[in-house]
């Protein structure tokens, strides 16, 4: 199980290992080097708020000042530095970004679980569109990778190649959804084409509701027992 963090921010994590590379810099210069290796594609950089969070970092003993730099009749720039605690803190949350699932909440799955919501046709039409968009999405990046390759070792652009296999593996399965749905086999479509016509709960679903109340209800009684008649090893404690 991940481990609770003092920062959540995904950028935060970006600049303690941008800081990690040993050389200190400025809030400017970390945001030029994330833009030039393309960090925008797979982290929301949000360049306004960096120096909010690099002061987050030094407030957490993450990073510290290691010096002013002043360039001409420029105001200083405070350069920062990653600190010892802040290189243990980047491994180990990278570390749990890599091996633990995170519950990232997507849009488009937010939009699946509302979609009875929209008449059957409009969410076949608005479907296409979305796979349409998607397959689009996904030749551009397929180039890009491409040109890519041709510059860079393949260790440099594995963010890109996920990207892009998610891409592919969004557009098979909205596809396969919209087959099962025109076709009329997946099932619930009939009573979704019903609920719209008639604006009346199909029956089916009615009884579908009944039963997650009925088990969600034996559920939150069981924990209250539990919680009345805790196990025996923690009554002996």
């Amino acid at each position: 199980m991940a481990k609770r963090r003092k920062l959540s921010n995904p950028l935060a994590l970006a600049v303690m290992a941008t800081l990690g590379e040993g050389r200190p810099m400025h809030p400017y210069e970390i945001a030029q080097v994330l833009r030039q290796r393309g960090k925008e594609q797979s982290i929301k950089i949000n360049y306004g708020s960096l120096y909010t969070v690099v002061q987050n970092l030094e407030k957490h003993g993450f990073v510290e000042v290691a010096g002013v730099q002043r360039q001409g009749n420029r105001p200083e720039r405070t350069l920062y530095g990653l600190t010892q605690a802040g290189a243990v803190e980047t491994h180990d949350w990278l570390a749990d970004l890599v091996a633990e699932p995170q519950e990232e909440f997507p849009a488009f799955e937010s939009a699946l679980s509302l979609m009875l919501i929209l008449p059957v046709d409009e969410a076949v039409a608005l479907l296409g569109e979305r796979a349409r968009k998607v397959e689009l999405q996904a030749a551009s990046t397929r180039a890009v990778l491409e040109k890519l390759r041709d510059d860079l070792p393949r260790v440099f652009t594995i963010e890109t190649e996920y990207q892009l296999h998610m891409m592919d593996a969004e557009v098979r399965w909205v596809r396969g959804l919209l087959d099962e749905i025109q076709e009329g086999t997946l099932s619930g479509t009939a009573e979704w084409r019903q609920w719209h016509e008639t604006r009346e709960v199909p029956q089916e679903w009615a009884d579908i509701e009944e039963q997650v109340k009925d088990a969600s209800a034996a559920e939150r009684f069981k924990e209250e027992l539990a919680k009345l008649n805790p196990p025996a090893a923690e009554q002996d404690r």
